[in-house]
């Protein structure tokens, strides 16, 4: 059992405390004190211990194209440069470059992504090798999968290992027909299960969508009764007032990733007007090649930033609010409640933030300051399942350059 002391913890309330926690397995046992013998002791130091950030949205293997695909709007990224090199990925190689994300996530204090992509048998092979929490979500569009595999692979990774679960979902409306739609809606009718997807990202793809259907892509997802069960919503850029009411109605949690709207100059979310609301939030990165980084605290403040644009307000966004989307919001958007905070029975998805470094000094609001001056730098320690897999800068039994190696060998193969 390890016990994390001499510090402060971010408590289930969102509030700063100076309390003892302990760790014994995979769970927090105790909080305060504990009669159990401990033995193992973490001196926090001063330092924060909080729940990890949970990355709502991302494709890890996207990393092949990180700083190839750059400098273009969303479609011809895709169709000019992702779509090409996607077709000569093996399952063999979503392993190496999911092995390499993961250990990005890890120095931004990710615990888990919210991963959409294929071959998830050897995403999931990934997960467990690298102790890494993945939740997957199918992309099937018309193209790739089909919705008999989506079915598949629902039943088969939801009781695969602790570390992995699945999601219904798709890529988006503009890639997948109506039938494939329809198909996903009775799936999640037999599952009564969410479902997640790229939607209202450009201005073009929701114009679009008005051409074909006479309405917006939520609107059309929602009359086709694929959010009956909840769901998500990847970006969420160019969304009105009445599909809003329907991420209200239908309790879909609007996953917002500003970095990859801004590089892609797809527009920025209303996020402001969201929790104005009460629309639940999470936060994502999306993909290494559309963002290019996967950094929690780079996405957070860039949400706040562009918000304070967006409306004109300097006052627009509480940073507070964007730092519990990025952790409590992240993790139930994923289905992981059993980790979303700091409290007893809860399974222990935990970091260290450093605050004896120069941009945590001095100390005044915790909290705000982990949002407007924090990075990755602060990152002490990231634990998963009741594990540390990276401290003060090191890895845990990982051979990190036989990573970058294999990683490397896909990219110089597939370009």
């Amino acid at each position: 059992m390890i016990k994390f002391t001499n510090g402060y913890i971010l408590n289930k309330d969102f509030e700063l405390e100076k309390s003892d926690v302990y760790v014994d397995g995979s769970k927090i046992v105790a909080i305060g004190s504990c009669e159990k013998e401990t033995d193992e002791v973490y001196d926090l130091n001063g330092n924060l211990l909080m729940p990890s950030f949970k990355n709502a949205h991302t494709h890890s293997a996207m990393t092949f194209a990180r700083s190839f695909a750059d400098d273009l709007p969303l479609d011809l990224w895709l169709n000019t440069k992702i779509f090409p090199l996607e077709a000569k990925l093996t399952g063999e190689d979503v392993y190496n470059l999911s092995r390499l994300a993961f250990l990005e996530y890890l120095t931004s204090g990710v615990s888990a992504c919210f991963d959409m992509y294929y071959f998830p048998e050897d995403m999931a092979k990934a997960s467990v090798d690298a102790g890494f929490r993945t939740v997957m979500c199918c992309a099937i569009n018309n193209f790739k999968e089909s919705v008999s595999a989506l079915e598949e692979y629902y039943n088969k990774f939801n009781s695969y290992d602790e570390l992995v679960s699945y999601k219904l979902g798709f890529h988006a409306e503009y890639t997948t027909s109506k039938e494939i739609m329809c198909d996903i809606a009775r799936l999640a009718e037999k599952y009564q299960a969410p479902v997640f997807t790229h939607i209202n990202e450009t201005k073009s793809e929701v114009e679009g969508c008005i051409e074909r259907y006479g309405k917006s892509p939520v609107k059309l997802l929602n009359d086709l009764g694929l959010w009956n069960y909840g769901g998500g919503a990847y970006h969420s850029v160019w969304v009105d007032d009445e599909d809003l009411e329907i991420f209200k109605d239908k309790n879909i949690w609007a996953v917002i990733n500003a970095g990859s709207n801004c590089k892609l100059a797809s527009g920025i979310a209303p996020v402001s007007k969201m929790l104005d609301k009460g629309i639940n939030i999470a936060v994502g990165t999306d993909g290494p090649s559309s963002n290019n980084a996967l950094d929690m605290f780079r996405e957070m403040f860039l949400i706040e930033a562009t918000q304070k644009i967006n409306d004109m307000n300097a006052a627009s966004t509480d940073p507070i609010d964007i730092l519990k989307a990025a952790t409590i919001g992240s993790a139930r958007c994923m289905g992981l409640d059993d980790c979303d905070v700091i409290d007893i029975g809860k399974t222990a998805d935990l970091i260290v933030i450093d605050l004896h470094r120069p941009n945590m000094q001095p100390i005044n609001n915790i909290l705000k300051n982990i949002v407007y001056s924090g990075s990755k730098e602060n990152v002490k320690m990231t634990m998963i399942n009741g594990k540390i897999l990276y401290e003060n800068g090191e890895f845990k039994n990982t051979d990190i350059e036989k990573i970058y190696y294999n990683a490397q060998k896909v990219i110089d193969r597939i370009k």
